[in-house]
């Protein structure tokens, strides 16, 4: 485990600084992108001792940062070369500004303020499923349709080390599952129907402010 630390420490000291509208300062790392070993590894666990040093502190803060500046709702530490079972998540309301009041109630989308999940366990809840397009910082430029379940419930440590559980569906559920795919080695790309897979700003500009029917049915899909 001495050797996953060192690494940590590296990362962070590699990390840019960014300064945002406003003057303030953001800690960044690079997102690793598709290709890397790293992204198709089982993360490690993280051990107890280590959450709340300054090391796993500063991990934290530069997770958030990244994430906040990529502009992203999620991030898992392997994203930023990191094989820790680390996971963050942020949904703001200027994020959703681009979808229509019938595409957020679609996806049940509301916003949500800065979790952090250590060592995360997760389990649907029921059987219904929900498909919708996602993106990912690791392989950034795409979009493809997911299949995801509809509600989870995750369990885990939060940044100081207390247990927490979560059960929530819609869009959060669905920023948990990608997440903790990453720490199963996983991607979105793993799991799309192939046939929707289409660069970012192709799928805005065809299927922007359509149902997921609409846009099923425009691919081929007969359900």
């Amino acid at each position: 485990m001495r050797h996953l630390t060192a690494l940590v420490v590296t990362l962070l000291m590699s990390a840019c600084v960014k300064t945002v509208p406003g003057g303030k300062s953001m800690q960044t790392n690079p997102i690793v992108q598709t290709g890397d070993p790293v992204l198709r590894a089982a993360a490690q666990d993280v051990p107890v001792e280590r959450i709340g040093t300054p090391e796993f502190n500063a991990l934290i803060t530069r997770m958030v940062d990244t994430m906040r500046a990529a502009p992203g709702v999620g991030l898992a530490a392997p994203q930023i070369g990191v094989p820790w079972r680390v996971l963050v998540l942020e949904d703001r309301e200027e994020l959703m500004t681009a979808l229509t009041p019938e595409e957020r109630a679609e996806r049940e989308r509301l916003p949500v303020p800065v979790r952090v999940f250590i060592n995360p366990t997760l389990t649907p809840i029921g059987e219904d499923k929900v498909t919708f397009f996602e993106g990912c910082l690791s392989v950034a430029g795409f979009a493809g349709l997911v299949e995801r379940h509809h509600e989870v419930e995750v369990s885990g440590l939060d940044e100081k080390g207390q247990p927490q559980t979560w059960r929530v569906k819609g869009w959060p559920a669905r920023i948990l599952q990608h997440e903790v795919d990453h720490l199963l080695g996983t991607l979105y790309i793993d799991r799309m129907l192939t046939r929707s897979f289409g660069t970012a700003a192709q799928v805005k500009a065809r299927f922007a402010g359509k149902s997921i029917a609409q846009v099923k049915q425009e691919l081929g899909f007969t359900k």
